[in-house]
């Protein structure tokens, strides 16, 4: 969490298209995993059939997506704001599991989504005013959220019979080709020039250490349980954002992210219980 957590300041801190971003950290990310060895000792190489295999890279452009969308999200807002609209998504995986995963569906699930929409209002600082860049980074944030969701969903069990860093691989090499016809080179060659440093950064701590790491945890824990254990990452985030960026959240944000991280911690404990 404390990796994947780097992707807001980053997000922030880096000037530019959040698709060339995007697209230049696949590429390092997949070029590091190639390079690497296989994530695991104890597990073989594993063979996808066709059907397993296509919904690997169907994952990988929900990643896409996710990645996308989140670094609108930071660039049109704050950390605070992007992370904190971006962390409904452990909501979203519990009621969207008992659809994918065909487990129990819990009704405290609606009440917790519920006090996650209202986080969602105090984050918004005029209310559901659908004009401005917090509205539509709010927007970009949950859309963000649901991909993230569904993605992680497709891969739960995939994850618990893969390797780790394959599973990985396939997926960010599926976002090149996903953002290949769409890149500006001239944006291309002016980030690689310019911010190189944190964009490899970014490849390397939040994609290739803190989502392989991330993916693993899926064969110790349920989805959603390791959605809501991922609840540290905007406390994380936010310090980064305020150490580097000087980004000082408004109280009105706190209380926001108090409601969502709030429902999220609701959900541990009870679902610690069950």
């Amino acid at each position: 969490m404390l990796f994947i957590s780097t992707s807001g300041v980053l997000g922030r801190y880096i000037d530019g298209n959040p698709e060339a971003i995007i697209f230049l950290r696949a590429v390092l990310a997949t070029v590091i995993f190639l390079l690497l060895p296989r994530f695991g000792k104890n597990q073989k190489t594993p063979r996808f059939g066709t059907r397993e295999f296509w919904i690997v890279v169907l994952s990988g452009i929900l990643l896409t997506v996710h990645w996308v969308t989140y670094f609108h999200a930071l660039q049109k807002s704050s950390v605070a704001i992007g992370m904190l609209s971006l962390f409904t998504y452990p909501i979203i995986t519990s009621i969207l599991e008992p659809v994918f995963l065909s487990t129990r569906f819990q009704w405290k699930h609606v009440f917790l989504t519920v006090l996650s929409l209202l986080g969602i209002y105090l984050l918004l600082p005029n209310g559901v005013e659908t004009s401005g860049s917090i509205f539509e980074a709010v927007c970009w944030g949950i859309a963000s959220a649901l991909s993230y969701s569904i993605r992680n969903l497709l891969l739960k069990k995939r994850a618990e019979r893969f390797n780790d860093g394959y599973l990985m691989t396939v997926q960010v090499c599926a976002t090149v080709f996903l953002l290949l016809p769409f890149m500006d080179w001239g944006e291309i060659a002016r980030l690689s020039s310019l911010s190189w440093v944190p964009i490899l950064f970014l490849a390397i701590f939040t994609t290739v250490l803190g989502h392989t790491l991330f993916l693993g945890s899926f064969k110790k824990f349920s989805v959603t349980t390791a959605s809501i254990m991922s609840c540290t990452q905007p406390i994380f985030g936010i310090a980064l954002g305020a150490m580097f960026l000087q980004e000082y959240p408004e109280f009105r944000t706190y209380i926001g992210g108090l409601f969502i991280l709030g429902a999220v911690v609701w959900e541990t404990v009870y679902h610690n219980r069950d």
